[in-house]
């Protein structure tokens, strides 16, 4: 079952997700649904529980190289380097800012079996696991920007709404006929 998608102003979107303790099949049906939705996205490639309104630390991943993942309560514990690039958010539909975050990160975390695994990730991956990470904690990309970048980002954005709203309200209602 698909999840609707959270977006900024929600405020979940700012509350830190509580860590995972025991992986039952409860929450191996979420992460399917985790799954679902992903797939039912905009070219997402990941997602964070908060971003579907469960406060749990979770990210589900696929980032279209045929590995789909998960990985409970996951941290940070190295990072290196520096890399500029358009990142984009589910949760902030249809924007893409120029953010720097390091290029190379070590994760770890705990699998769906419960075991403690260790990932280094470099270039998208790595931004992708620090993207995630930042949902988990309650933090979203306009947080990682200059407040110049971000007075502007959030100005686009408001136009962005803007102008879906005013689209959806031009917009005649669909009929379904029925024909004989």
């Amino acid at each position: 079952m698909a999840y609707s998608i959270r977006t900024f102003g929600d405020p979940v979107m700012k509350t830190e997700a509580a860590p995972v303790t025991d992986v039952d099949g409860k929450l191996v049906r979420l992460v399917d649904d985790m799954f679902d939705t992903l797939y039912t996205s905009d070219n997402g490639v990941a997602l964070a529980a908060p971003q579907i309104g469960v406060q749990k630390q979770i990210v589900v991943w696929d980032l279209g190289d045929g590995e789909r993942d998960v990985i409970f309560n996951p941290e940070i514990v190295e990072s290196d380097g520096e890399w500029f690039y358009d990142e984009g958010c589910l949760s902030i539909p249809g924007l893409y800012v120029e953010i720097v975050r390091p290029k190379t990160v070590l994760v770890r975390g705990v699998d769906i079996d419960g075991n403690v695994v260790e990932r280094e990730a470099e270039d998208f991956e790595g931004r992708m696991f620090q993207h995630e990470y930042d949902h988990l904690h309650g933090i979203l990309m306009f947080d990682r920007m200059l407040p110049e970048q971000r007075k502007q980002a959030l100005s686009e954005y408001r136009k962005m709404q803007r102008d879906a709203a005013d689209a959806r309200a031009t917009t005649p209602p669909r009929r379904r006929l029925r024909l004989r």
